[in-house]
């Protein structure tokens, strides 16, 4: 986050979309809970637990050697149950997370009907979830969702205070013009984050544009996981109509897709364990 320019965060929703970001050199994975919730056959909704999602969160960081920011959603409770969060998370090596001020059980940022709790109730929040980290580089990230509920001046204030209470990021959901986008950097009184989701509430912005806007970080919750449903779509209706294997999009043979995989690391501890030559 020291660093110049701005860090892009696809968003991955298990491991192999994980490792894909790695391996394309991003300098940071996003874990999506949009996605997350997808892969366990939910909606966006608030069904999924804290401990749900901290598995993901920590199998995805153990996958990549690059950090993880993970969605937390409202904390999963009160100021206690804050805590336990936040601390959860850090014990399975992600590098921070991002508590927003709806209700609960809440919804995507992008949909309608969401609903929040008062400031000073969030800002409690906030205070607990800095106080539960042990590594002072665990980045807490306050997100709101004010803008579609209460308008964009009380979005701002909301995030300005959540800085004031120790929070490194701010996160306003959902901005709804070019205008708002850019307004929030100069608005808000520290490092902001940008949600880039596709034919979302917030328009299109290009990666530079944002940098030159201000933003310190700009994820794509949605990137990988509307490219996997229509690549499915594809292979399947091609299937039901060939009726023969189609070529994939990525044409990866089985030995190729391991070592992505991470294979050969395992290879060659077999050959260090077992000292019976190349597996």
């Amino acid at each position: 986050m020291r660093q110049d320019g701005i860090i892009t965060a696809p968003g991955a929703y298990d491991c192999i979309t994980a490792r894909m970001i790695d391996q394309a050199g991003f300098s940071a994975v996003y874990m999506t809970g949009a996605g997350t919730a997808a892969a366990l056959g939910y909606p966006d909704y608030g069904l999924v637990t804290m401990s749900e999602m901290v598995e993901n969160a920590g199998r995805i960081a153990e996958a990549v050697s690059v950090p993880v920011i993970a969605d937390a959603d409202t904390g999963y409770g009160n100021e206690l149950n804050v805590v336990r969060t936040v601390r959860e998370y850090e014990q399975r090596g992600v590098a921070g997370i991002h508590i927003e001020d709806q209700s609960f059980p809440k919804k995507c940022g992008h949909l309608e009907n969401k609903a929040l709790i008062p400031l000073e109730d969030y800002l409690t929040k906030i205070r607990a979830a800095v106080s539960a980290k042990r590594d002072r580089d665990f980045l807490i990230i306050a997100r709101t969702d004010a803008r579609a509920v209460l308008g964009f001046e009380e979005a701002i204030r909301r995030v300005n205070a959540s800085l004031d209470e120790g929070a490194d990021l701010a996160f306003v959901e959902a901005p709804q013009s070019l205008e708002e986008v850019a307004s929030v950097p100069r608005l808000v009184r520290g490092p902001c984050l940008l949600n880039m989701v596709w034919r979302g509430k917030t328009p299109d912005v290009a990666i530079d544009d944002a940098r030159a806007m201000g933003y310190k970080l700009a994820i794509l919750p949605v990137l990988l996981f509307n490219a996997v449903v229509g690549v499915c779509d594809q292979m399947l209706d091609e299937l039901k109509q060939k009726r023969r294997h189609p070529i994939p999009v990525a044409d990866v043979a089985p030995k190729e897709f391991f070592r992505r995989m991470g294979a050969k690391e395992w290879d060659l501890l077999t050959r260090a364990v077992v000292r019976e030559g190349p597996v």
